[in-house]
């Protein structure tokens, strides 16, 4: 198989693989869409049995607190009665101050009562509304669990033509070729195979050697960018562009240090030790 034949099947290859990365992706990534939904559910249902727990709290004390009110008036209710059937002065200070003390606490448990009962109402109200708030939830996180189980199924569909695409194209690539092809893919936001403009690598943009350009020319084995890793192949220069390399001007791998920065080079040691199998530079295979 020439050359340009295997560079048409790994660009073909290339475009396949990085719909599948971006197809295996949103499949991963899909059960997160509803993570926030069910975190706000979960939250809305601790929410409602804490304040569920405060109701009945309330309504408890309220029992309580009529019972209360209840034997102070029938305490007040009884000494006013006993007024009729006193017969010294005594007596009759002894039951007015029985009679005020028991309207006292009467007055501040009727206080009281008044105010738990309003707060029983509000409970009421605010628990109604949360009861209908976690209806409402459950029913669009069910409506959205069931579209997106449609969406995966859809997704697993493409990814199944996908790999029937891949299994089409792959029959004439060497294995390790592609093997490489797909981590480089994965590392370098689905480019894999770039041109060289002149002596310029497209995907990092780099200046290479006129030499290592020119076996990119001539295009009789794979050659990888010794910065990036991508396969490279040549782009007949534009109108007004030279066709040759210039030795002097492009120099060798070790003169570019002199053209890259400091960001530059930290990515150049992490495309180098990116483990695409040989620890240095990549070396161009046939």
């Amino acid at each position: 198989m020439m050359m340009t034949e295997v560079l048409d099947k790994l660009k073909a290859l290339q475009d396949i693989l990085a719909q599948k990365n971006v197809v295996e992706a949103s499949i991963s990534d899909a059960p997160k869409l509803l993570s926030t939904q069910e975190e706000l559910l979960a939250r809305l249902k601790k929410g409602y049995i804490e304040k569920n727990e405060q109701y009945e709290r309330v309504r408890q004390h309220i029992a309580e607190l009529k019972t209360q009110l209840f034997e102070a008036e029938s305490a007040r209710e009884k000494s006013e009665k006993a007024m009729d059937t006193i017969s010294t002065q005594r007596e009759y200070e002894a039951l007015d101050k029985e009679i005020r003390d028991a309207s006292e606490r009467e007055q501040a448990v009727r206080k009281d009562l008044q105010r738990e009962e309003r707060s029983f109402q509000e409970l009421d109200e605010d628990l109604k509304r949360e009861e209908a708030l976690i209806k409402q939830q459950e029913e669009e996180l069910d409506e959205r669990k069931a579209k997106l189980t449609a969406e995966i199924d859809a997704m697993k569909e493409e990814l199944s033509s996908l790999n029937e695409a891949e299994e089409e194209v792959s029959p004439g690539i060497n294995p390790e070729t592609k093997f490489k092809l797909e981590r480089i893919i994965k590392s370098k936001q689905g480019v894999g195979i770039v041109a060289i403009h002149g002596n310029v690598c497209d995907g990092c943009h780099m200046i290479l050697p006129a030499q290592f350009a020119n076996e990119v020319r001539i295009g009789d084995k794979i050659v990888y960018c010794p910065y990036c890793s991508r396969i490279l192949y040549y782009v007949e220069s534009g109108e007004g562009e030279h066709d040759y390399f210039n030795d002097a001007e492009a120099g060798s791998l070790s003169d570019l240090d002199d053209f890259m920065d400091e960001d530059e080079a930290d990515e150049v040691d992490e495309d180098d030790g990116d483990g695409d199998g040989d620890g240095e530079k990549m070396d161009y295979e046939d």
